[in-house]
């Protein structure tokens, strides 16, 4: 892992989000990669409905949700000293793992994600909270990367409206005015990593390739961050027009 410590926090403050390059090594990034096929073979049926959302045609996986609690293999990737220790200055305290996800854009079906910012799922208050966006699969210009719109944590939060998309149910009410050749791209290379945090504006493009596009996503908070009932309440709503299974 090519981390210095000062650069990532600077990096971070500044833009919202930082690019990690080799987060996991290439051994590593096969065995999630076998051990998600594995789950999503042996495991996923017998799971409560919450544990995934399927694409459009209703069989292939778009997200795997709650890893942390139905794998224990991914539990404990997820508290690895490492990656606490990495993300513990980002989140200005104590690191708690939430949630290990996927969230996978299959070849050709793959689905896009409108413009959102992940506090309005997470209703956390201080905004201490970061996504760690793994890649699995090689991320192209192609194949739906995520576009971040750099210094937008800096905003707050912004309106929301229900989006009607299966898995990603509240988005912006409106989209960000940046242009999309202003935003930072995060083209990824297998065991790269994008870190986020959670008022960052982002967003991405359906698949339309012949390519998968596959990321692991760990989710932390500061164990000082509380929930924010305004913003629970609007969460709540948007998915309850749109549940996400």
């Amino acid at each position: 892992m090519n981390t210095d410590p000062t650069q990532i926090l600077e990096d971070y403050e500044r833009d919202g989000v930082v690019l990690v390059r080799h987060l996991l090594t290439s051994d590593e990034v096969a065995a999630v990669r076998a051990e998600l096929e594995r789950y999503i073979r042996d495991d996923l049926a017998a799971q409560p409905v919450d544990a995934r959302t399927f694409e459009k045609d209703e069989k292939t996986v778009r997200n795997l949700w709650r890893l942390e609690k139905y794998n224990e293999w991914f539990r404990q990737l997820g508290e690895r000293a490492d990656i606490r220790s990495l993300v513990a200055p980002l989140v200005h305290g104590e690191p708690v793992l939430v949630g290990v996800e996927t969230f996978s854009k299959p070849a050709r079906i793959g689905s896009g994600v409108p413009y959102h910012q992940d506090n309005a799922y997470f209703c956390q208050t201080p905004p201490d909270m970061l996504t760690v966006w793994i890649a699995i699969d090689a991320v192209t210009e192609a194949n739906g990367p995520v576009f971040f719109v750099k210094g937008s944590h800096k905003d707050g939060m912004q309106p929301t409206k229900p989006s009607g998309v299966r898995g990603n149910s509240i988005g912006m009410a409106e989209p960000s005015h940046v242009p999309l050749s202003e935003q930072f791209c995060g083209l990824l290379a297998p065991g790269d990593a994008t870190i986020h945090q959670c008022e960052t504006i982002h967003h991405s493009a359906p698949n339309t390739t012949d390519h998968s596009r596959l990321g692991l996503l760990l989710v932390f908070r500061g164990s000082h961050t509380q929930t924010d009932p305004t913003l629970k309440a609007a969460y709540s709503a948007a998915a309850a027009l749109t549940p996400p299974a």
